[in-house]
């Protein structure tokens, strides 16, 4: 397998009242529960790109607190098979009111969409429930603090 290219991915931490913002989302007919968040455009700043995925995909300002966490170990992509994935995780806040919708259920979808956002308590979550290994060491190491 040929490795020939860097992805670097943001996301965001989004706790509130014990609980953690997850998305469920079908991208190129693969389902995938995961944190918010997205790719790294050229000239963003990890900051810069973490408020541009909350605003596309959810309408949400946000502030950035604090970094988290990333990979240290080379991940390939599930998508691109020459890609390595580095993910940076920070903690964030909601800035001014909640302006996107949430679901009770995974995959919920509404209308013609292909992504939705749920609520799902830190204490009782899995890391079964993720998608990507990443992820699940992320919902590890909050689990322990």
């Amino acid at each position: 397998m040929k490795l020939s290219k860097w992805n670097l991915r943001i996301y965001g931490l989004l706790i509130q009242e014990g609980r953690i913002l997850l998305t469920d989302e079908v991208r190129n007919g693969i389902k995938m529960t995961k944190f918010p968040g997205g790719g790294l455009e050229f000239n963003e700043t990890f900051e810069e790109c973490l408020y541009r995925e909350f605003m596309e995909e959810m309408d949400q300002p946000i502030n950035v607190l604090e970094y988290f966490h990333h990979n240290e170990n080379i991940q390939p992509s599930a998508f691109n098979t020459e890609e390595r994935l580095i993910s940076f995780y920070y903690k964030v806040e909601i800035k001014g009111r909640v302006n996107f919708e949430t679901v009770s259920t995974p995959f919920q979808f509404k209308d013609e969409s292909t992504q939705c956002f749920r609520w799902v308590e830190l204490s009782s979550v899995s890391e079964e429930e993720l998608s990507f290994p990443i992820d699940k060491k992320v919902l590890k190491m909050l689990k322990s603090k």
